[in-house]
C-alpha cells in the first residue's frame, strides 16, 4: 500500500518520503518540515497514534491524516484526541485520500495543542490524564469527560442540558440532578483540594469554568 500511495502522490506532483517504522518516522518528522503526514495506525516500533501524539508534544504541527481499519471507531477517536486532523478508513480510494490531503495542506501548519490548558488546569484527552499544576488528578470517567467539556469551552456558560447531552449523551434517561452531583465531585477535586475557584455556578442557568487566578 505504501508503494502505491507513493507512486500516486508523486504522480500528483508531491515529493514523498516513505518509512515503515514508527520510531524512524518520528525522528524524520522532527528533523524535516513536511506539508502533511499520512500515518497508518499499524506501524512497528511506535503506532501511528502514539507517533502523532509524540509529534504534537514537541510542537510539530504538520497536518496529520490517520489511516484506520474501517470498523475501529476507537482508533479514530484516539487519533483525533492525539492531535490528528483527519482520518480515512481502509479500504479507501486514492482519489479520496488525495482530496483530503489537498484540504489539509490548504489549511496549513498551525498549532493545535493536544493538551487542553486553562490557568493551572491541564488535560490530555489521548492519555486520559489531567493535572492541577504538577499534581495529577484522580478522576472517574464521567468527571474526566466533564472537565474536558469545561476546558474546551473556558469562560462559556454551559447549561445543565448541554452538559447532560455531552457527558451522558442524549439517550440518558436518569435523574437530571446527576449534573449537579458530578459538579460537586469535580469541585472537591479541582477547587476544594487546592483552594481555588474554577467552577462557577450561574444561578438558574448552569456552570462556567473561569480563570481561578484572576477570577475571570
Amino acid at each position: 500500500m505504501a508503494a502505491l500511495l507513493r507512486r500516486g502522490l508523486e504522480e500528483e506532483g508531491y515529493v514523498v518520503d516513505v518509512l515503515h517504522d514508527g520510531r524512524e518516522a518520528l525522528w524524520l518528522a522532527t528533523e524535516e518540515d513536511f506539508d502533511a503526514l499520512v500515518l497508518d495506525v499499524m506501524l512497528p516500533g511506535m503506532d501511528g497514534i502514539e507517533l502523532c501524539h509524540s509529534l504534537r508534544s514537541v510542537d510539530r504541527w504538520a497536518p496529520v491524516l490517520i489511516l484506520t481499519a474501517r470498523d475501529d471507531v476507537d482508533d479514530r477517536v484516539r487519533g483525533l484526541d492525539a492531535g490528528a486532523d483527519d482520518y480515512l478508513a481502509k479500504p479507501f480510494s486514492f482519489a479520496e485520500l488525495a482530496a483530503r490531503l489537498r484540504a489539509l495542506i490548504r489549511r496549513g501548519t498551525r498549532e493545535r495543542p493536544s493538551r487542553l490548558v486553562v490557568d493551572g488546569l491541564s488535560l490530555d484527552p489521548a492519555t486520559r490524564r489531567a493535572w492541577h499544576d504538577e499534581a495529577e488528578l484522580a478522576l472517574s470517567p464521567k468527571e474526566f469527560a466533564l472537565l474536558e467539556l469545561f476546558l474546551r469551552h473556558p469562560g462559556e456558560l454551559l447549561t445543565r442540558t448541554r452538559i447532560l447531552q455531552h457527558v451522558w449523551d442524549t439517550a440518558y434517561d436518569g435523574d437530571s440532578n446527576v449534573v449537579d452531583q458530578y459538579i460537586r465531585y469535580l469541585r472537591m477535586k479541582i477547587d476544594r483540594r487546592f483552594g481555588t475557584r474554577y467552577l462557577e455556578t450561574v444561578r438558574g442557568a448552569g456552570y462556567r469554568l473561569r480563570d481561578a487566578a484572576t477570577g475571570g
